[in-house]
Parts: structure tokens; sequence; C-alpha cells
């Protein structure tokens, strides 16, 4: 300030103009220099006290922040547990394969000029990279992203010689799915593929995409996406250190994975490829349950298809070929299928009749060639034109007579017989262990309101007493699939328990040492009288003898075994007209049907047949007897059995409180033993 005074009174005493003027300027620039020092102070002043508050008061927010930075954890995706039948022969397994791998954050230079230069040693298609783009987008940059998932022999040791020119890019060993019967399971076992967007957005809402880091598929169909939870594992990974340029340093820490659950079926292989050998190259399914437990023995639909070819993405004009071809290989008919029964319905009806006091098992009924509704001029023909004159229900199932049923159906209605058939699981899904069972429809009074409650004529809704009469042979509205029909015949030749399919006996878990058994415990007791079962049972009984309509493989039986035959019309047949199949279009044939069970005393095997578009039910009655002949004399003699001391049918109650022996890989294995059932 001192300078300031001199100059203004240097300014005060005068001068010369001149001089005055430069002595302004310098006074001036004085006082900028003085801003600006006072300016420097205050801003280092503020960046003293901005350092002192980040070294000493946020020291420790800071602190954790640089450590994270500093160490990742990088998944390491678990091995798929495999499913195995019930000898452990495996039917979906794993196996090595080599795939190329790109880790972005230590690639040197342009991604693209690095992938045209692995094309010299790899193939790599326009799918890889669209699947490589696609990870890229979800994956973090220091995880390992798979460019090719499986590399040939050759291409891995040809690229394995120049890795070390290519920073960020490796060849790592992962493990892929096969499965090594094709066709032949396709349709229970279902496959794995690569993870889609919905599957990511799915994850996304169920909060598991933690669980699927690292992992390149997941369960599609079948059981292989049913029992996804647990045939998927859990992730294992690797704690490491990186430097600033997010490279590896070290590993700090490795949690190796948990391999997924193996599944056990309860199938013994044998079966499935006897049942496919029978049913050859016709369009049909075969389904087999043992009705003691709902273990699921033989499951075949056909046509089939390859599950192997949908593992790593299924070529465009292949998928267009399955899904154009008529003969529908990609529909699982044992699940999926929908079909009147025919007159494999009657031993049910014929339960319902008894149950409801419309019959007696003694009750005769006249059983012409043809009845009609009384005041209706509408003919309601008997498959046999001469008809079998009188009957009781037991010759009204062995010689399959229409008008029987006809009459008596229709006198007693829709409304009481509907309960009763619910009784056997029409109607509604069997709960079996796989995605996408339809549901079939068992006609009722409510049901049809429902089903066309839209429809412009009022009167379309309305149940008319007429209806029942198709209703009461396994026609009309009545539509179920193969898999209820063999459940309500295992139901039926139980006497009344019921136990819920399964295609799997057990859950395997080796790292926690543990068999978890599925479903062991029936649902329920179908509340029908004892010997109302017996009777049917023997009814059907006489089928398969003289008089029968599937005598002619009854003979040389080396066990008792029920059936029932059933013929099921696809297009209605004109007023007074004949069927014949060849006019018609092999679309529009009749459905050839056939259930049965065996032994009658204590039923182990119980089976649906339909051939679609087959003709008679009789032609599909072989095929039965051929299965059971192979079960009840090779496959069952051999087979070790989980409880052969078992004797008789307990009530539910009593069969939860029984310890369940050890099987073959509790005892093998050491595992611990626990109960579930699924929905």
């Amino acid at each position: 300030m001192p300078i300031l005074n001199t100059m203004k009174r240097r300014l005060k005493n005068g001068g010369s103009g001149k001089t005055q003027t430069a002595k302004a300027a310098q006074a001036d620039s004085l006082l900028r220099l003085l801003v600006a020092f006072i300016l420097i102070v205050v801003l280092f002043a503020a960046l003293v006290a901005r350092f002192v508050y980040l070294q000493v008061f946020r020291h420790d927010d800071f602190s954790g922040q640089a450590s994270s930075n500093r160490i990742t954890l990088i998944p390491t995706p678990p091995v798929r547990g495999e499913i195995v039948d019930v000898n452990g022969v495996p039917l979906a397994k794993n196996y090595p394969v080599f795939s190329l791998e790109v880790i972005p954050s230590r690639i040197e230079g342009k991604m693209e000029d690095v992938i045209e230069a692995l094309r010299k040693y790899v193939d790599i298609t326009p799918t890889d990279l669209k699947r490589f783009h696609k990870y890229r987008e979800s994956y973090r940059k220091f995880e390992n992203i798979p460019l090719k998932l499986r590399l040939t022999d050759e291409e891995a040791a040809k690229l394995s010689v120049h890795l070390n020119e290519f920073k960020g890019v490796e060849v790592n060993s992962r493990t892929f799915r096969e499965y090594p019967y094709g066709k032949l399971t396709s349709h229970f076992l279902g496959y794995i593929g690569r993870i889609s967007d919905k599957d990511q957005e799915i994850l996304e809402e169920e909060g598991l995409t933690a669980l699927y880091r690292g992992s390149t598929h997941i369960g599609k169909s079948g059981l292989e996406k049913f029992y996804e939870p647990q045939l998927h594992g859990a992730p294992g990974y690797q704690e490491v250190e990186k430097d600033a340029y997010g490279n590896i340093v070290r590993v700090l820490k490795n949690v190796p994975s948990r391999m997924g659950q193996t599944l056990r079926l309860g199938m013994d292989i044998r079966m499935q490829q006897e049942a496919d050998k029978i049913l050859g190259d016709r369009r049909g399914a075969i389904v087999a349950i043992n009705p003691q437990d709902g273990t699921v023995l033989a499951f075949v639909s056909k046509p089939s298809f390859d599950p192997n070819l949908f593992i790593d993405g299924i070529d465009s004009e292949t998928w267009k070929a399955l899904n154009d071809d008529w003969k529908k290989p990609l529909v699982n008919r044992v699940t999926q299928g929908l079909y009147p029964p025919g007159s494999t319905f009657k031993p049910f009806m014929g339960m319902a009749l008894l149950e409801s006091g419309k019959i007696t098992q003694t009750t005769v009924v006249p059983a012409p060639g043809a009845w009609s509704i009384p005041g209706s001029r509408h003919v309601f023909r008997d498959s046999v034109r001469s008809g079998h004159g009188s009957a009781n229900l037991s010759k009204a199932i062995q010689v399959s007579s229409d008008t029987f049923f006809y009459r008596l159906g229709y006198e007693m209605g829709i409304d009481k017989a509907s309960p009763y058939l619910a009784q056997f699981g029409f109607g509604k899904k069997t709960g079996i262990d796989l995605p996408s069972e339809y549901t079939g429809v068992l006609p009722s009074r409510e049901w049809k309101a429902k089903r066309f409650a839209k429809s412009s004529d009022p009167t379309a809704k309305e149940w008319r007493a007429g209806e029942m009469v198709s209703v009461s042979i396994g026609q009309g509205y009545n539509a179920y699939t193969p898999l209820q029909m063999a459940h309500a015949t295992a139901s039926l030749a139980n006497d009344g328990v019921v136990y819920q399919p399964h295609l799997v006996k057990e859950l395997l878990d080796f790292d926690k040492r543990k068999i978890t058994r599925i479903n062991p415990n029936p649902e329920y007791k179908i509340p029908f009288k004892q010997d109302n079962f017996e009777y049917v049972k023997q009814a059907m009984e006489k089928v398969l003898k003289p008089g029968g309509t599937a005598h002619r493989i009854g003979g040389g039986l080396a066990y008792s075994m029920g059936g029932k035959t059933g013929t099921a019309q696809v297009v209605q047949i004109k007023q007074g007209g004949r069927y014949n199949a060849s006019a018609l279009r092999e679309q529009h044939r009749d459905h050839a049907w056939f259930i049965s069970f065996a032994p009658l005393e204590k039923p182990e095997i119980a089976i649906a047949v339909i051939l679609e578009n087959g003709g008679w039910g009789a032609y599909a009655a072989p095929l039965a007897r051929s299965l059971t002949d192979f079960y009840m004399l090779n496959v069952k003699p051999q087979q070790f059995s989980d409880d052969p001391d078992a004797g008789g049918m307990p009530e539910p109650q009593q069969h939860r409180t029984q310890p369940q022996p050890p099987t073959i890989f509790q005892k093998a294995y050491g595992l611990k033993q626990e109960e579930a059932n699924h929905e």
C-alpha cells in the first residue's frame, strides 16, 4: 500500500501530462498483479482443503473402491448334471471340447482385425460372430467370451501353435452336451440350447443372472427344461488381482463350481428301445407306467427328431423342414396329442355307471344293432350291425357294445357322469415332470358354456342331452392325451390308488452326497367300491379271451392281463353310410387305440397305445402285448428292485410311514435319502 500512496502523492503534486499517464498505467498493472496473487492464494488454500478432506476424512471409502477395482471375480461355469436310466446308462451326458475364447480387455488393436487374423486357423462362421457380439454386450471386458464353441482337433492344434501371436485369445476346454440315443429319447429328454434374449430376460426377472454368469446354454424342453435348476449346478469363481490396464496379475482365490445333480430315471432304456421297435415307422405313441408308483417305463412319440441338432443352434433349412413336415415330428404326442379315446373310454364310463347306482353288476339291458333317442329319428348304430342281443356291463366291455353305453349314458346324463370320470384324471394335467403338458377335455355343462361363451349363437353354449350319447363311447367332445389314458388305466388297475406319473425316480447330488426320491407317495385314493374295481378289471381280462375284441393277443399268456380296444373316428360318417378307409385320405382315417395292464393281481405295467389313422383298435393291441411280454419276461426278472420285499398295495397314509430301503446308488456312494414331490 505504500506504493499506492506514493503514486497518489506524485499525481497530486502535479507534473507533466505525459509523466502522469505513465505513472497511472504502472499503478494499474501493480493492482492487477495484486488481485491475481490473492486469487492464487485462495485457490491453493481450497486445493489444500480438498486434499485434506479426501485423504483424511474420505480415506476409508476411497481405499475400498480402489481395492474393488484392483480385485475382480471371474466366474467358472458349472458342469451340467447328467441323465441316466434306472441302471445308470447315460441318456444325456457331457464330453470335453475345445473352445476359442477372447478377453476383450487384453486385446491389442481392433477386435475386427484380430478376428480376421484368427480366420487363417479357424473357420469362424457368421453365426459364431453373431453369438460373439451378443455375448460381448452382456459380458464384462475382462471375462472370457466364446468366439467359437467347438473347435475341431485340427483347428485346436493349428491355433495353439500360433497363440503367442494373439494376446487376449485363449483355447480352453469346456463340456458339451450329447444325447447318445438321439431320436429315441428326444421327446422326454428334450434338449439344451444357447441362452437367448428371451432366456436372459427371464433370468433377470427371476434374479438368476449371477447363477448363469459364464454359462452359454440352458434347458429348452423336456426334462432338460423341467429340471433346469437341479441340472445346471452353481458357478464357481476366481478372485484375481488386475493392473490398471485390466490384465490379471495373480489369482488370489479359487472357488470351484458345483456340478449339477444327476437325474436317475425309472425307465430301463431297453424298454424304450423295444417300444420304439414295436411302433416302427407308424405315427403314434406308446406310453407305459408302473401303477405301483407312477414310474414311466416307456415313452415313445413318433415321428421324432434328433435333439443333438439343437445344442449349438439348428440351421434354418433343418428347422423349416421339421416345422413344415405334415407328420409333425416336433409334437410330443404322449403329452400334447389330443385324441378322442373311442371305446377305451368304456371301462371308465362303466365305473361311473356302477358308482352312480345307474346299474349294478347284474343289470342286463338290450344291446341291439342300432338305437335312437326317444322321440328322435336319428339312428345311432353299433359297430356290429347285428348288435349283441342283451348284455350286462361285463359283456358290454368285452364285446365293446356301443348301444349298451348309448342308452345308459344318455339316461345318466353329463351332470352325473362327469364328476365320476374326473376321478380318473380326465380333463386335467397328470402333473408329469415335463413342461407343456396339455389338459385335455372332459365334457361337462360348465365346460361347454365356457368353451362357446363367445359364440354368436346363444344356444351353442347350452348342453344338449343328445350330446351325451357320443360322449358315452369316447367320442364327441372327449379329447385326451395317451399319457392321460395310461394314467387312468394305471389308476383303475391299481384299485383307485393314484400316483402322479414321473420320469425321474431320483435326484443324485454327489457334492452333498444326497439322494432325493421323486413322488414316492400316492396322490389320492379314488373313493369307489373295491368290488366295482375288480368287476371292471375282470371284464377287461375277458377282452383278451374268446369273444373279446382283442382275443387274438390273449393266447399263450404267461401272466394275467386286461385290456380294451378303441377305434376313434376322425371324421363323421353320414347317417346310414359305411366307413371305407381306402376312400379317405390317410389323415381322415380312424385312430386305433389299446389300453392294458398286467398282471391283474398286482399290476406292474399299464400301457396306452395309439396309432394315428391306424384303423380298428385291434390293430394296436399286438403292440401292447409285445411290450408287456418284453417287460414281464425279460426286463423285470433281470432288473434290480428298490423294494424287493414289498407286498400288497398299502393305503396312502400307511405307505408314507414306511421307510424306503436304500437304492443301489445310495449303497454305492453312501448318499443320504430324502423325498420330494414335484408340481
